[in-house]
């Protein structure tokens, strides 16, 4: 399909497909900043770990900004979540406790990461989304190492039960990053057949080649600390994140 079409065409899907991927960066943003300030009103306001979760907080609602912004300059509009959507957002942050916190906010960072790093010296990217990209994986750096750190603490003193679902649960964000990754409202926005475009995204070699290697990271980290359970293993193969065997390349 990519290559029956025109420039202009390709041109404009890659624009909203920039735009789906910041929008949905924004609403992540949002539940990481409404679970962060749930749990500092449980904390030591002179910890330090407190401070650094305040300063997380600074960064992640820059990041709001320039996604906005860069969807404004892009001249598009974002793409905004149904209803349902925005009830399932607002319900996040009241279970995203705890090692939960942890684990959805390295699903929700480490992929887009390791997606970035892997575009972001690409030569035809324009200027504008270049900067975007080197400044986001620089500062989502150091949360990315806050985050495994407190889940490394956790899972050392978490009961047998909790470390099984948590091991098994995160298996859904394979789903909801395929779900992100084939989202029809960019197809539907570039004028192309949305049924035919989503079909051949979600079988796209490619894409599942691109998609394992963005889950690299994660799924050795989780493997690492012993949160890849057996429900997760077949969950982030269904979603083309890695093959059956547990191979991510």
């Amino acid at each position: 399909m990519w290559d029956q079409m025109t420039r202009a065409q390709r041109i404009e899907l890659s624009r909203q497909e920039f735009v789906n991927t910041l929008s949905a960066g924004i609403w992540f943003e949002n539940i990481l900043n409404q679970a962060l300030l749930r749990r500092l009103m449980h904390e030591d306001p002179t910890a330090s770990e407190s401070h650094y979760a305040l300063t997380e907080l600074g960064d992640e609602t820059r990041h709001m900004v320039m996604f906005g912004k860069a969807i404004e300059r892009v001249g598009a509009k974002p793409v905004r979540p149904r209803l349902y959507h925005r009830i399932i957002i607002n319900a996040l942050p009241l279970v995203f406790r705890g090692a939960m916190l942890w684990v959805a906010a390295l699903i929700g960072e480490e992929i887009f990461d390791a997606l970035q790093r892997q575009m972001m010296d690409d030569p035809e990217l324009q200027p504008m989304v270049q900067r975007l990209m080197r400044i986001h994986v620089t500062e989502e750096a150091r949360h990315i190492q806050f985050a495994r750190d407190g889940l490394r603490k956790r899972v050392a003193e978490m009961p047998r039960l909790n470390k099984w679902f948590m091991a098994n649960i995160n298996g859904l964000g394979g789903l909801f990053f395929r779900y992100l990754f084939t989202n029809p409202i960019p197809y539907a926005r570039a004028g192309l057949n949305v049924r035919q475009a989503r079909l051949t995204a979600l079988h796209s070699a490619h894409r599942h080649e691109t998609q394992r290697a963005g889950f690299a990271p994660l799924a050795a980290f989780l493997t690492e600390v012993g949160l890849m359970g057996p429900i997760a293993r077949r969950q982030w193969p269904a979603a083309d994140f890695c093959d059956e065997n547990g191979r991510y390349r």
